[in-house]
């Protein structure tokens, strides 16, 4: 297979935002499965891990004081309150993979999207919704890692985000798992074969030159 992607590009960043319960953090860690040279990162929190949950593979689990340590020193590429957590993107790590060539995928909310999007315009922003609110509450409720009152809160902030569904630049509803992870995959690809990712200097010697 010919190999038409630019030479010494930058990784991309996709961002990925939905209201809590969506299933953005699934698809994003499975898409990295099936997508080659494509990671996920991981973010800082100080919420208390939930079961399954591993520190260092899903997020990095610390103290609020070492949070606001890090955010002080500007180790932040975006941080937001969320649910009365703190959750935050590591700059140096996120930046050492597009460095490399490697493409990004991260799940956060749209206040941290929102915030990258102001930096990185090139960053590919997806939305995904789940099919209804009802749908929504059941997700939630299946969890069983918060109470009812929580459930309450997160419907409730889910309303008000998903405002921001218009600042992205694609949708996906995750009615089907499977499907909506293709959806997602297909971005992705889209993405990368886009012209200026593409390789110039190959297709002219190899199309236009003549020899």
């Amino acid at each position: 297979m010919v190999e038409v992607t630019r030479q010494g590009r930058k990784g991309l960043l996709f961002v990925v935002s939905a209201p809590s319960g969506a299933g953005k953090t699934s698809l994003c860690q499975e898409v990295t499965k099936i997508v080659p040279n494509l990671e996920h990162s991981v973010s800082f929190t100080t919420r208390p891990p939930r079961p399954g949950e591993t520190h260092g593979k899903n997020y990095f689990f610390v103290d609020e004081g070492t949070f606001q340590q890090k955010r002080e020193r500007n180790d932040f590429v975006e941080w937001a309150e969320v649910h009365g957590h703190l959750y935050g993107t590591p700059r140096e790590l996120l930046m050492e993979k597009l460095d490399k060539g490697v493409d990004v995928i991260l799940d956060i909310d749209s206040q941290g999207a929102m915030q990258l999007k102001k930096k990185y315009k090139e960053g590919v922003y997806i939305y995904i919704l789940p099919p209804s609110p009802e749908v929504l509450r059941t997700r939630l409720m299946e969890r069983k890692s918060d109470s009812p009152e929580e459930i309450s809160r997160r419907l409730k902030k889910a309303r008000e985000e998903i405002w921001n569904y218009r600042q992205y630049y694609y949708l996906i509803v995750n009615d089907d798992f499977k499907e909506a992870l293709k959806k997602l995959e297909s971005i992705v690809i889209a993405e990368r074969t886009k012209m200026r990712q593409l390789d110039y200097s190959w297709i002219e010697e190899t199309f236009i030159v003549q020899r």
